[in-house]
């Protein structure tokens, strides 16, 4: 299948001149692709084509990890869908678009999204997630959001009726925003940013001061999680070397000693050091600087999310001025987005690059040691990854337990921080003026999400028939 798929050109789009010609060419396109059309899906069943995505995929995937990640996605139809970026990403590359580019999320859906604090000190809501990140099609990004909105819902027990509000709030305020941003300066829009407590603040004013607990105590929680919090919980103190040891925690978490899945720790111990020698280069000087006062400790293989188990992730443990100075960087594997082999291959050297690169695109305060790396693996492939923080008052939403208020916010928000991105990489102008001032668009992308949500059903049931026939390796372990 991968080699018969639909392709789109995002190459076409000029962007005009001037503010009215790119508001009359987004007015255009809606006879091209009339707002309605985004609310068809038909929904087939016995999709055994596109589970071998998720196999095409594992091809690439660390193998013993593989039987864990096909544990998680099978928890629930959301776990599925969030596995599943390279199955939707197949399925929009089918649907109408306008064809206006902007940097992508690539895997837009509702547990992509946190809270972190910025270099100020602030705590603020962003996108999370880069992984899949590249020049795509605005509203698949739209589309995934709103699909993983209606999942999310029906996880948590939502009523039918509040989950397609919860949507439908969701496209609104995109649509609103992106309108905002179209008539701000350019630059206003880029240093723009969703600061936490004023955003909970305004929606809890919008429902006679109801208090959001989800998100509020999710705000509480993010503001220790930092390298201190995570040397605690993942490390301990090796007293006879004086360094810090990772904690083993398999299959979680196994560090570099423990593993046994490659015959030459020693080289692996070298590869890892090309690894950081390379991220080091990607600095900025005074960024490079500040790694200069770290001294190394240990490293881990840290397995992490739902879809991204069994891509190689390391988390390293350094010290500044003593122990109690801890530093604590993760390194994880960057491969093709999903959305390449649909628009076309990103124009940088390496994916992680083109991961970091994205990030800083599209987010409004992107972590000041992020960094990209590549080095040769002991099978003859060059591996690219990228390099962050593991945690800098990093913060996830428990969207398990969310109820109708709890969606519905979180959604909002989520949608504003799409909309800030693609206004400060898309054409923004086109965008609001193709969307217009009424809910069409809106109501037919909750059609849609109602109606995709029903596919990722279907193909979670079959995903899970294949498991209890074998087809597919299942195991926590």
């Amino acid at each position: 299948m991968s080699d018969n798929h639909p392709t789109i050109d995002l190459s076409s789009w000029h962007q005009a001149d001037t503010a009215l010609g790119r508001a009359r060419a987004g007015i255009a396109l809606r006879k091209s692709t009339p707002l309605e059309s985004h609310a068809l899906w038909k929904i087939r069943s016995g999709r055994r084509d596109v589970i071998a995505l998720l196999e095409e995929q594992s091809a690439q995937r660390v193998p013993d990890l593989i039987p864990l990640r096909y544990y998680r996605m099978s928890d629930s139809a959301f776990t599925f869908y969030r596995g599943t970026a390279l199955i939707m990403a197949n399925d929009l590359a089918r649907t109408p678009t306008t064809g206006i580019p902007v940097q992508a999320v690539g895997d837009a859906h509702i547990g992509n999204f946190g809270m972190f604090r910025s270099p100020s000190s602030r705590l603020v809501f962003d996108i999370n997630d880069f992984d899949e990140t590249t020049t795509g099609p605005w509203e698949w990004d739209v589309k995934r959001l709103a699909v993983s909105v209606e999942i999310c819902g029906r996880a948590n027990g939502i009523k039918e009726k509040d989950r397609r509000a919860a949507v439908a709030r969701c496209v609104h305020s995109y649509r609103d925003h992106i309108k905002q941003f179209s008539q701000m300066d350019f630059l206003d829009v880029w240093y723009d940013h969703l600061d936490v407590e004023a955003a909970l603040d305004h929606y809890e004013s919008t429902v006679n001061g109801k208090r959001n607990r989800t998100l509020r105590d999710a705000a509480m929680r993010a503001s220790v999680r930092d390298s201190d919090h995570a040397a605690a919980k993942l490390t301990y103190l090796d007293s006879k070397a004086g360094r810090l040891r990772f904690r083993a925690k398999p299959p979680e978490l196994v560090p570099i000693s423990d593993l046994k899945d490659y015959a030459d720790l020693k080289a692996l111990e070298e590869r890892l050091d090309t690894l950081y020698d390379s991220y080091r280069d990607s600095l900025y000087e005074d960024r490079r600087y500040v790694l200069s006062h770290y001294r190394y400790h240990d490293t881990a293989r840290k397995v992490v999310g739902v879809g991204s188990v069994g891509t190689r992730a390391w988390v390293s443990i350094l010290t500044g001025r003593g122990l109690d100075d801890p530093l604590m960087l993760q390194m994880k594997e960057a491969n093709e987005s999903v959305f390449e082999r649909f628009v076309g291959r990103s124009p940088y050297a390496t994916h992680g690059e083109r991961v970091v690169q994205g990030q800083k695109l599209i987010q409004s305060t992107a972590d000041v040691l992020l960094g990209w790396a590549s080095f040769m693996a002991e099978d003859g492939r060059k591996r690219d990854y990228y390099v962050r923080q593991f945690w800098n008052g990093k913060g996830s939403i428990d969207i398990d337990h969310l109820n109708a208020l709890g969606l519905s916010d979180l959604g909002r928000m989520c949608a504003w921080c799409l909309a800030h991105a693609h206004a400060r990489t898309g054409d923004s102008i086109a965008i609001a003026n193709y969307l217009g001032g009424t809910d069409e668009f809106d109501q037919a992308i909750a059609t849609f999400a109602q109606a995709y949500a029903e596919q990722n059903e279907e193909d979670y049931a079959l995903f899970r028939k294949l498991i209890k026939k074998g087809e597919l390796p299942c195991s926590k372990k």
